[in-house]
């Protein structure tokens, strides 16, 4: 819109101008304060110009006349409230009108969370992902029961944040979550902004990770149930996570070829990747090989638990099984990129930040030198 503004010379008028093409021209003109000129090819089109500027210059001072003085203060108190923001009336009522619309057409929390669950449900994501969310909108859900998505503020959510009582790792988890959930309803048009993006991550206090010692290893192999062992083993000696391994069957274990397949439904980053048997991990195996079924068994939980007692292990290190295969083969091959494949990382950051220099040379050796005690006198790697 054009901006008509106060000048030594305000009046507008069409003069002469000498150019090949534009033979007319109009002065007196400012927009936004700054001067501006139009040229025209022909006197009538310059006249034409001129006569809407005057209209609109007329129309809006009339409309200007005609508002209620206390419109007039309240333009201007309002106008110098925003100035510190960097904003303008006109700004500010956009932003209203955004967030009005969006309310109006807002759901509550109930119908935008079952949405979300729905739509990852049919972008094929895993049985476990969609439980963990689960048990993330339920907390929403009971904090926030009845409202509207497009209500709830970014302190509101900064309070619910600090209120639960998880772990700093697990409420960044939580507002990870609760983030996606407002992108998607800013993506349906029910809400206008994602508030989560304004609230605070809790500080993740970086901890050593905890490893095996190598006869930590070979005790709780030796002590564990037949069916459970292969499972510790492909845990302790090819690095796949829990997860991995619960879902793994024995068709995917090719002792002849010399690698464990994890398909990319099984995998946690949903890519397939081989990971190599090693000499020690396939003297493990080859006594409880099966041409298919199930690598962890239903009891898994348990029969790990009763086989940590047996062995002695009261301190159980969180991922005590990977932590130690990454650590020990970071240690004994030194290819930080191989092994970043062998456990399905995208990159190698995390592996120098965590696994570098944490066991001995002599632990080491003795780690790739366990295998089941009939075995013990096999050669080394």
């Amino acid at each position: 819109m054009i901006a008509f503004t106060r000048h030594r010379s305000p009046k507008l008028k069409v003069v002469p101008y000498r150019h090949l093409r534009f033979r007319w021209k109009i002065t007196g003109l400012y927009v936004n304060g700054k001067r501006v000129r139009r040229f025209f090819e022909t006197r009538e089109k310059a006249d034409t110009f001129l006569h809407q500027l005057r209209v609109k210059r007329e129309n809006i001072g009339n409309r200007a006349a005609a508002i209620d003085q206390r419109l007039h203060v309240m333009a201007v108190e309002s106008s110098e409230r925003l100035k510190p923001y960097g904003q303008t009336i006109a700004g500010a009522t956009e932003y209203y009108i955004r967030h009005a619309e969006a309310a109006k057409s807002s759901c509550t929390v109930e119908e935008i969370t079952d949405m979300l669950l729905t739509v990852k449900k049919a972008d094929g994501k895993s049985a476990g992902y969609l439980k963990a969310m689960r048990a993330i909108f339920k907390r929403f859900n009971g904090a926030f029961a009845g409202r509207l998505i497009a209500e709830i503020t970014a302190a509101e959510i900064d309070d619910w944040l600090r209120s639960i009582p998880l772990e700093p790792l697990t409420r960044n988890d939580h507002r990870r979550v609760i983030s996606m959930l407002f992108s998607y309803a800013m993506l349906r048009r029910l809400c206008s902004e994602n508030p989560v993006v304004q609230t605070a991550k809790a500080r993740v206090k970086a901890k050593p990770v905890g490893v095996l010692t190598p006869e930590q290893a070979q005790r709780l192999l030796e002590c564990a149930d037949a069916t459970l062992q292969s499972a510790l083993a492909i845990g302790a000696f090819a690095g796949l996570r829990h997860a991995e391994i619960v879902r793994l069957d024995w068709r995917e274990v090719h002792l002849d070829r010399g690698f464990i397949e994890v398909t990319a439904a099984k995998s946690k980053t949903a890519s397939r990747r081989l990971v190599t048997i090693l000499p020690n991990l396939k003297a493990w195996l080859e006594a409880a090989a099966k041409p298919s079924g199930s690598v962890y068994p239903v009891n898994g939980r348990k029969l790990t638990d009763a086989a940590r007692v047996r062995a002695g292990l009261e301190e159980w290190p969180s991922n005590a099984l990977r932590h130690s295969f990454a650590s020990y083969h970071l240690a004994r091959f030194q290819d930080a990129p191989a092994l970043a494949l062998q456990m399905g990382h995208t990159t190698t950051a995390m592996l120098f930040a965590h696994y570098r220099e944490v066991v001995t040379p002599d632990a080491t050796a003795a780690y790739w030198r366990t295998r089941p005690s009939a075995n013990a006198a096999l050669s080394t790697m």
